[in-house]
């Protein structure tokens, strides 16, 4: 019986991943460096590494998305992305937060620092036995900890790692954004015209 296959993908930073992988075998692979327009690259960048893996959107076992945290209109593009291909093809989506993917595969104790906005970094600490949350801070201000260690995979490939694993989980939630701070836009908080009947 053939191994499943998993598509993974994340828009939450200044790039557009993805990687599609059977098994653990990684059938094909992207990153594209990139500051805005994820929304109009990531299908066509996953057609594109569906089409060099030779897999069929019908093929797929689960898809795996980053939720982040992260950019918060790159998280959404994911987010909405993996909802609507989750309920077309009938699979289930996973989300993966980004801690969690750079944390993958890593000796515990650990801590993980993926780079943020304004010289920052988003980081979590994992197998401390003290259950953390990601949070931001500049690198040098971070508290004592584990080891900071590097990432083993590439992000999308570590978020289809993930999501293979637990495809067959029950109670799996749908995918959901992770903010560690409030949307910079905010609704008018002005009242609405009042309409005439």
């Amino acid at each position: 019986m053939p191994e499943a296959i998993s598509l993974g993908f994340d828009t939450s930073a200044a790039h557009c991943a993805a990687a599609l992988l059977q098994g653990d075998r990684v059938l094909a692979t992207r990153h594209e460096e990139m500051s805005r327009g994820q929304a109009e690259l990531l299908f066509p960048l996953l057609t594109e590494i569906m089409a060099e893996g030779g897999v069929d959107w019908g093929d797929l076992a689960v898809i795996g998305v980053g939720t982040g945290p992260g950019n918060f209109t790159g998280i959404r593009i994911s987010v909405a992305a993996a909802r609507g291909l989750s309920l077309s093809l009938g699979i289930p989506a996973i989300g993966v937060g980004i801690t969690e993917a750079a944390a993958l595969d890593l000796p515990r104790p650990c801590r993980v620092a993926v780079p943020s906005r304004a010289g920052e970094v988003i980081w979590q600490d994992f197998g401390t036995g003290v259950e953390t949350a990601p949070d931001q801070g500049a690198l040098p201000d971070l508290p004592a900890g584990p080891a900071l260690l590097s990432p083993l995979h590439p992000v999308a490939e570590a978020i289809a790692r993930i999501a293979l694993t637990r495809r067959h989980q029950t109670g799996l939630l749908r995918p959901a954004p992770i903010y560690l701070r409030p949307a910079d836009a905010a609704p008018a908080r002005d009242r609405g015209p009042v309409i005439l009947t």
